[in-house]
């Protein structure tokens, strides 16, 4: 089983290191047709402008949608999770309309910014990384919250797709790309055998 990252650009090698950290070796992402071949795909953070002109290409966005309908896990993350949210604001732009939340961009302020927070994922206390980060607002009835820093909601999931406004992948800790992990390996049970934990 392989564990795609979208490797347009951003911050994608720092998930890919996480991913060998847990003993699965990623595949960087950069035709539409390795969509198709992973069990499980990380959109990272970056530029969500830049990213979309990118998924406009070659049905790559389709592909994802394609591939997310059908039931395979997506984790997003800043940038990422701008992608994935199906209203995104300041200012509004297209995404790929995946999970039902509103994200707003640059939502903390400019580079300048930014800051590391102690916040609480899945009911455990973790240090959070927020660049340039968004905020995730308005959530549909089927999106669970699953991570908070500073009184706000910044990480949730809805079915096999989740998405946050921080970076794990700029920390040593591994929670969240393990739970994402453990969602891949849930959805797919003939395989589950082939990632190592």
């Amino acid at each position: 089983m392989k564990i795609g990252v979208l490797a347009v650009q951003g911050d994608f090698e720092a998930h890919a290191q996480m991913l060998r950290r847990l003993g699965v070796e990623p595949l960087l992402v950069k035709k539409t047709a390795q969509v198709r071949e992973v069990a499980g795909l990380v959109l990272p953070g970056g530029e969500s402008t830049t990213c979309l002109k990118f998924l406009g290409r070659d049905g790559f966005g389709e592909a994802i949608r394609e591939a997310a309908g059908q039931g395979m896990p997506i984790l997003g993350t800043c940038a990422g999770a701008i992608l994935m949210a199906r209203r995104v604001e300041n200012p509004v732009q297209e995404s790929l309309g995946l999970l039902d939340v509103t994200v707003r961009r640059n939502a903390y302020g400019s580079q300048l910014d930014s800051f590391v927070g102690n916040g609480e994922f899945d009911s455990a206390p973790m240090e959070m990384v927020f660049i340039r980060a968004p905020q995730i607002t308005d959530l549909g009835p089927e999106v669970e919250e699953l991570a908070h820093c500073r009184g706000r909601v910044v990480f949730v999931r809805q079915g096999h797709l989740l998405a946050g406004a921080f970076h794990p992948e700029l920390t040593s800790d591994p929670r969240v790309h393990q739970y994402f992990l453990d969602l891949v390996k849930a959805s797919s049970p003939t395989i589950a055998g082939s990632l190592v934990r």
